[in-house]
């Protein structure tokens, strides 16, 4: 058998302030009825903003629990007529999230609406326009695998409803037109001739155009196929003979009436600027790539999608930009990957921030533990990510204070702590070895469960690692362990999840001052949720037992009943929560508000963490 032994003699080893201000809790939580019906399961509803979460220096984050983003592909358009520009951002394939402008054109301020916008499946990619010319937006999106769908605009330019109008946009012959669905497209009406133009980019680097025509018998917009080397236009990644996938985006950079080409590539760790020398009725691309912005360019990890929109009204086009990851390094642009250029003078462009949405993004693949770490009687919070973005030889744990009470609570981020020196660090807490203070167990990215015990006191949590291998799965990894008395002995048993989706089970066979993990099974109650497993338990019904919920890559959070006793747990499984979790949910329970329920925090595949209020009556 496997085992632990721990014990107290065990061996020592500026304008974006505009553009996100205002995004207090109303209007960011889509509310269940407060007299929606009591009972089970649970009703959970999300809040964006449900307490005061601010930095060191005191200053508020805008949205702390939004979730996170990785990959941010935005889009602006004015989605309901009111005069300003709204935001659109695609963070993952099929869905688009939505945050109404509730300030004005000068003053933008964004309200997080929806994480799925209308239920729309919108592929790898999509472009907000008017492409009917009816005066409201319409969409164009991936059809699986790189064809182009249609979402036409049937409500109006104040309430719109999308519906799908054609699975493929189709050239003059008939025939779907391709687009690599790992590029991102453009349409516009680039030689002022009233049609639009679409370009679609190939992992070539060189640029697809076609025409369109007008309409056909059914009234879908139909392509004229007119050049496959437009502008013969062939862009070869930085330092390297290579091209990749691809965005681009076309505005008037230099202020001279016509637009000009904005290029983002895998290869490219910049932005590549393609002045337009020609003029609107009669374009010309026949120019040298120049690294953007003048003078000043930017360098990401590569691959970097723009959008140019006058987001303040002020006459010229700003910046926004989301860096998908390319050949540099992909996990250094998991945090800062939102940037805002502000258009400060002809051709000059200064970036504003990195990060145009704020919310508590370590990075990705986050875990979000609720722990008093201080012994003040309220939750303190730590959230941990994947790599540290800042640093790739490690993962760092968030942590951020609870400077509010029990029931009305308000986090400040107190600093950045590395236990374990490794990928994934993921901890859980209980008094081990009987000092009356807490230690953690902390799961790594391989097999391996670290033991790290409070040097400090009570009141004061001073991390030291005692055993990296403390514990190790007999096969497999991404370690992510959980203590809960299992069998109401008064000690804590440990439960562990791993990278192939079962569950590991140790019984605590030692004794108040030493706890000593035994392993019952590697392969716990046949539990298999695909791949990754978060185990957490929680008594969701009521019955005074603990019942398991089970966070996974691609399966939610799937709840399994405790249906024996706490002395003799039996657990029957009852089918995912109703709860629209990322991908690498990382479920974590806690009555935040002191009102006896338990809500829900949420840990994912963008770095973030979601909040849902316990709701049920």
């Amino acid at each position: 058998m496997a085992h632990m032994m721990i014990g107290r003699y065990a061996a020592l080893p500026a304008l974006v302030a505009l553009l996100l201000a205002g995004c207090g809790s109303a209007g960011t939580s889509t509310r269940a009825p407060e007299d929606a019906d009591g009972g089970f399961p649970p009703v959970f509803e999300r809040d964006v903003v449900p307490f005061s979460v601010v930095d060191d220096d005191g200053r508020p984050y805008d949205m702390p629990f939004r979730g996170g983003l990785n990959v941010p592909r935005a889009q602006f358009t004015d989605i309901d007529a009111d005069g300003d520009y709204d935001l659109f951002i695609q963070e993952s394939a099929g869905q688009i999230i939505y945050f109404e402008n509730t300030g004005s054109p000068t003053e933008p301020s964004f309200t997080w609406r929806s994480d799925e916008y209308q239920g729309l499946d919108v592929g790898e990619w999509y472009r907000m326009l008017d492409i009917d010319g009816d005066g409201d937006t319409d969409i164009l999106s991936e059809e699986r695998f790189s064809y182009v769908r249609l979402y036409r605009n049937e409500g109006t330019a104040e309430r719109p409803q999308f519906e799908m109008a054609v699975d493929s946009l189709r050239d003059a012959d008939g025939t779907p037109i391709f687009a690599d669905r790992q590029n991102i497209p453009h349409i516009m009406d680039l030689d002022c001739d009233g049609h639009m133009d679409l370009f679609i980019g190939r992992v070539t680097g060189t640029i697809t155009r076609y025409e369109s025509i007008g309409t056909d018998s059914e009234n879908l917009p139909r392509f004229r196929f007119v050049e496959d080397r437009w502008e013969g236009i062939e862009i070869v990644g930085e330092n390297v003979s290579l091209h990749g996938a691809n965005t681009m985006t076309f505005g008037d950079i230099d202020g001279d009436g016509d637009p000009d080409l904005l290029w983002g590539d895998f290869f490219e760790a910049g932005l590549l600027l393609i002045r337009n020398q020609g003029s609107c009725s009669a374009p010309s691309f026949r120019s040298e790539p120049q690294n953007f912005p003048l003078g000043d360019p930017v360098a990401t990890s590569g691959y970097n999608a723009p959008v140019m929109v006058d987001i303040d009204a002020d006459g010229d086009q700003d910046i926004f930009m989301g860096v998908l990851g390319g050949a540099f390094n992909p996990n250094a642009s998991t945090r800062e990957n939102f940037y805002f250029f502000e258009q400060t003078g002809p051709e000059t462009f200064e970036v504003m921030t990195t990060r145009a949405i704020r919310d508590l993004d370590a990075g990705s693949e986050s875990i979000v533990r609720l722990v008093d770490l201080d012994a003040d009687g309220d939750l303190d919070m730590l959230v941990g990510n994947k790599i540290e973005p800042a640093n790739s030889q490690t993962s760092l744990l968030f942590r951020y204070e609870n400077i509010g009470s029990a029931s009305s609570p308000e986090f400040q981020f107190r600093g950045t702590e590395d236990w374990v020196e490794t990928y994934h660090q993921n901890p859980d807490f209980g008094d081990l070895d009987g000092d009356g203070d807490l230690d953690a167990m902390v799961g790594t990215w391989n097999r391996d469960i670290a033991l790290v015990t409070n040097s400090g006191s009570a009141s004061t949590f001073e991390p030291e690692l005692m055993d990296a291998k403390a514990v190790q799965l007999t096969r497999g990894q991404n370690t992510t362990p959980v203590l809960v008395d299992l069998d109401a002995d008064g000690d804590l048993d440990m439960v562990a999840g791993e990278a192939s989706g079962v569950l590991n089970f140790w019984r605590n066979v030692g004794t108040d001052g030493r706890a000593d993990f035994e392993l019952v099974s590697d392969n716990w109650l046949d539990v298999d949720v695909g791949r990754r497993a978060f185990p957490t338990f929680v008594d969701l019904d009521g019955d005074g037992d603990q019942d398991l919920v089970v966070g996974s890559e691609l399966e939610g959070l799937l709840l399994f009943l405790n249906t024996g006793t706490p002395e003799a747990p039996e657990f029957e499984a009852f089918g995912p929560l109703d709860v629209p979790v990322q991908g690498l949910s990382a479920p974590e329970f806690a009555d935040i508000d002191g009102d006896g329920d338990m809500d829900l925090f949420v840990g994912g595949v963008s770095g973030g963490v979601q909040f849902y209020w316990n709701r049920t009556r």
